[in-house]
């Protein structure tokens, strides 16, 4: 059973549930296919903030399952909000504004980047723009075939600044130069080729695999896969020989700490760790 955690969240284009260990993050917002504007950004802020703060009366959660309504992921940035920026000028109040906005849209990525568990994006029809950005800052992302991606921002006479460094991380610098500057779209098995997908399925399984996929995760020990977030941060484009400190001391102090003890020991005790949900298939 779903428990929804924020009362207002359609009127703020999106809704954050929890089913267990699990979270959901939901675009909800589909007349206006889940398009972006600073009210939204700030939103999904917010919830991240209370999901990391273990403030939601169910604790932090294991995982978190990123999704949307409807049949578009996100189009990018909502239309009327792009044209009341575009009206802004350098007057310094009003660019002041702009800057913030933007910033927000930064800590957003960054937030949801950093975040201490796990994150599972689900994509279906249009991810453009700004939702390359927020489908690159997540750890595993699941296409339908139906999905089509673009970087857009320059066909507009903008640029993907903000979002630029999740995406070149993760198609690389060759590829991010060719689709930012052609501003072309592509298709899930190019988002696959690229890194940006981790796995393309047919659209009408993409909500029940995902699921699946996400609750694999939830049983893993979640100390475990933070610390397993913060090691790849680290060692991240570091030679060889300069990780070495790191994953030494990051194995050894894992090593002796209360998840790992109880995981092992239920492991030869041929039982669920005591820090593992209890799932509808297990006794």
């Amino acid at each position: 059973m779903s428990d929804p955690l924020f009362d207002n969240a359609p009127q703020a284009g999106f809704r954050l549930e929890r089913h267990g260990p699990l979270a959901e993050l939901i675009l909800a917002r589909p007349e206006r296919h889940n398009a972006l504007d600073a009210d939204l950004m700030q939103g999904l802020l917010d919830g991240l903030d209370e999901l990391v703060q273990g403030q939601t009366g169910a604790g932090r959660p294991h995982a978190l399952l990123l999704r949307a309504e409807g049949k578009h992921f996100c189009a990018g940035a909502d239309l009327n909000w792009m044209r009341s920026q575009a009206h802004a000028d350098f007057d310094p109040s009003s660019f002041e504004k702009n800057r913030e906005d933007a910033r927000v849209l930064a800590k957003l990525m960054q937030t949801l980047d950093e975040l201490p568990f796990p994150t599972l994006a689900l994509v279906q029809g249009a991810a453009y723009g700004g939702a390359l950005g927020l489908i690159c800052a997540c750890d595993i992302v699941l296409a339908a075939d139906n999905a089509r991606f673009c970087l857009s921002e320059v066909s507009l006479g903008l640029v993907p600044a903000v979002i630029s460094p999740y995406v070149v991380r993760t198609m690389g610098m060759r590829q991010a130069r060719r689709y930012m500057l052609s501003a072309e779209p592509f298709d899930a098995i190019t988002a696959c080729r690229l890194n940006v997908a981790h796995q393309l399925m047919p659209a009408a399984q993409l909500l029940t695999e995902g699921r699946l996929l996400a609750l694999r995760l939830c049983r893993n020990g979640p100390a475990a896969m933070k610390e397993t977030k913060r090691l790849l941060a680290a060692i991240e484009g570091q030679p060889v020989h300069q990780c070495e400190e790191k994953t030494v001391e990051t194995i050894a102090r894992v090593r002796v700490g209360l998840e790992a003890q109880e995981g092992m020991q239920a492991f030869f005790d041929k039982r669920p760790p005591g820090w593992r949900p209890r799932f509808k298939d297990e006794a």
